[in-house]
């Protein structure tokens, strides 16, 4: 492999890297949620820097294989969750 490739694969892993420290070290709680839709559940944990924010992408993400569609996502982004486990980072 040519040297040229290794370090631009070097310091787009480095980038790549540093994005995802610099969103994830902000982010202060971690909630796992999940929730039951059109009979069908999922679980999903997400962070944020608030513990409603944390929440709500948790659900969000524990929506999206169940959903489909627009519509859907955001019916089942308001049934209440199933259970949801928060905790500080």
């Amino acid at each position: 492999m040519k040297r040229s490739t290794v370090v631009t694969l070097a310091v787009i892993s480095a980038i790549a890297g540093l994005a995802i420290y610099s969103t994830t070290s902000q982010a202060s709680h971690r909630c796992q949620v999940c929730v039951t839709y059109h009979g069908r559940n999922n679980c999903a944990t997400a962070a944020g820097t608030t513990e409603q924010d944390a929440r709500e992408g948790a659900q969000t993400t524990a929506c999206g294989p169940l959903a489909s569609g627009m519509d859907e996502s955001i019916a089942c982004g308001r049934v209440q969750p199933d259970s949801v486990q928060c905790r500080i980072r």
